[in-house]
């Protein structure tokens, strides 16, 4: 009984956390979409970042719902003792780990697939919207700039481009290793600036000690949330039989 009590009270204590935080994510998606410029305002001394800022609303509003449920399901099943919101947190749980799971060795052993269609949906991009869609050419400029790269594999990505033919054969400055404008095809190939995916690439693997140890902690907390939950829901069956 004592073992269940405590149990009980770690599976209320956490799941509030969780529903908090939920919350908390849910509240600045909503206030990011529905006043903007408010939000924008702000943020003004990060202004070279308001786009990206905006976009993510849409991401804080999808995880901040799926955390307060996740919250609600787990502080009512513990509190109340009922089995059914107990089993469908576990199973909840169990769907995204499983996911999670699936997306990280499908990850893995596609690598090279995904970056075979990652690099023709970058090119294609690159090719025909930098420089004439304003949000894709600042995303680009700010990776480039804070990377050091140029394009996503080199400056080929901008040969033949929409901003190539406007610029008279011209490419981007960091395209150019002394970051001048205008930047010749020739100057360009002497540079040899790397793209995109290859600093991306170092950039991952110089945190990769960090991002696996993000990743196991998450699923060591989502499997110890399926285990206290499936063990409050074993004992609750064996006391109701």
């Amino acid at each position: 009984m004592a073992c269940f009590t405590f149990f009980k009270f770690m599976m209320v204590l956490s799941n509030l956390l969780i529903l908090l935080g939920g919350l908390t994510l849910l509240g600045v998606g909503i206030w990011v979409r529905v006043d903007k410029g408010l939000f924008l305002q702000v943020l003004s001394p990060f202004s070279t970042l308001d786009t990206q800022f905006v976009n993510v609303c849409f991401f804080c509003i999808a995880i901040g719902g799926v955390l307060v449920l996740l919250g609600v399901l787990g502080c009512c099943g513990a509190h109340k003792g009922s089995k059914c919101l107990l089993l469908l947190f576990f199973s909840i749980i169990l769907i995204i780990f499983i996911a999670e799971v699936a997306a990280g060795t499908v990850a893995l052993a596609y690598s090279s697939f995904a970056e075979g269609i990652l690099k023709a949906w970058a090119t294609l991009v690159l090719k025909n919207q930098y420089g004439s869609d304003p949000v894709v050419t600042k995303i680009w400029n700010s990776t480039m700039t804070e990377l050091n790269c140029c394009g996503f594999t080199n400056y080929t990505d901008f040969t033949d481009s929409y901003y190539s033919e406007q610029s008279e054969g011209s490419y981007p400055p960091s395209c150019c290793q002394l970051d001048t404008a205008p930047c010749s095809q020739q100057q360009a190939w002497h540079s040899a600036v790397q793209g995109c995916l290859k600093q991306l690439l170092k950039a991952l693997q110089k945190h990769a000690n960090i991002v696996g140890g993000i990743a196991v902690g998450i699923g060591g907390l989502e499997v110890t949330a399926m285990l206290v939950s499936m063990y409050l829901y074993c004992y609750l069956d064996n006391n109701v039989s």
